[in-house]
């Protein structure tokens, strides 16, 4: 027997408002007896409550979407995990989407999740999209905005990482390692995280005298076959290179694995510096130096400012911006 709110009401002895009440935890000025008695019958019927008609009155389905470009990137499940922990936190589930740096599936999602009445959307971008979504109405859905910062409808927050300064972080040391003729292999540069790994790359070089050559740029994907496309193109080229500063881990793994295949000794002949810290890089050989990325607390601090401004409607207009450090991870591959 499917039981409903007037059942219990009416098994109670009070009104539906009273039930009500209880059911949602605003029962300060009921007594006791009442509470305990309604909840009883509530135990007893196992009543489910419909939270399709309960949204449609409080305007809230306790539920939150979010939108990522590559699930097959190790950086990104820690990121996940951390969203999930605190939305679990506060009473919220998780609607997840995995786009495959898909424009049209991404649009595709994010259309999905409005239909559904998402409270709100954590979102990263796909690599390929350079301006916001031409066909979908936001409206008043709040997005939060993670890793990738970009110009957006609805952005009501931003958890980003400083990657200027975890970029020339991670170069500089690699300078004062003696490393002096130092490749970037990066995704593409359509993003501003690639822009500014880029910029403190140049900054870096610019730092410690060293004149910047385009020629020791490449970019491509934030993927591992890239890396070993771009070590083949370095070599092609006869470009002579004594480390090789990576986008992200994937790309290092796969650069490492490239410079073994043509005998290369890392460090000795060819440092490797990666970026992100994703469990693997401590089970390579060597273990790889890179550029740790809080992801956990990420996703944990996007999911924290988008119910913070849930529960503050008034201050949605209120742009929120966190940008968490990164820290250097010194291993064996520099």
């Amino acid at each position: 027997m499917k039981i409903t709110i007037k059942d219990i009401a009416k098994l109670s002895g009070v009104s539906t408002a009273t039930v009500s009440k209880i059911l949602n935890s605003k029962d300060k000025n009921i007594s006791n007896l009442t509470r305990q008695k309604v909840l009883n019958i509530v135990e007893e019927y196992n009543y489910v409550p419909n939270t399709v008609a309960r949204s449609l009155v409080t305007r809230q389905t306790k539920t939150i979407g979010l939108v990522i470009p590559d699930i097959t990137n190790p950086f990104f499940p820690e990121l996940v995990r951390g969203a999930e922990d605190k939305a679990n936190e506060c009473g919220y589930n998780i609607i997840f989407c995995n786009t495959d740096d898909n424009m049209e599936k991404e649009e595709n999602y994010i259309n999905m999740l409005i239909e559904k009445m998402v409270d709100g959307i954590i979102f990263t971008q796909s690599v390929k999209r350079t301006v916001g979504f031409q066909k979908l109405n936001i409206g008043s859905t709040p997005i939060v905005l993670i890793d990738r910062d970009m110009e957006l409808e609805g952005v009501v927050g931003k958890v980003l990482v400083d990657n200027f300064t975890g970029a020339y972080d991670g170069v500089n040391y690699l300078l004062s390692r003696g490393y002096r003729k130092i490749a970037f292999i990066t995704g593409a540069l359509t993003t501003n995280t690639s822009k500014n790994r880029l910029s403190g790359y140049k900054k870096a070089l610019e730092d410690f005298g060293i004149n910047y050559n385009k020629d020791y740029v490449l970019a491509g994907e934030y993927r591992s076959e890239w890396g070993f496309k771009a070590i083949q193109e370095l070599l092609s080229k006869n470009i002579d290179f004594d480390a090789v500063f990576c986008g992200n881990d994937l790309i290092a793994l796969s650069v490492i694995k490239a410079l073994k295949n043509v005998g290369k000794s890392i460090p000795e002949d060819v440092g490797v510096l990666g970026f992100d810290d994703i469990y693997m890089a401590r089970f390579i050989e060597p273990e790889l130096s890179t550029i740790r990325q809080p992801n956990y607390e990420m996703g944990y601090k996007a999911v924290e400012i988008l119910i913070d401004i849930l529960d503050k409607p008034t201050e949605k207009n209120i742009k929120r911006e966190l940008v968490l450090n990164t820290e250097l991870i010194i291993r064996q591959s520099t």
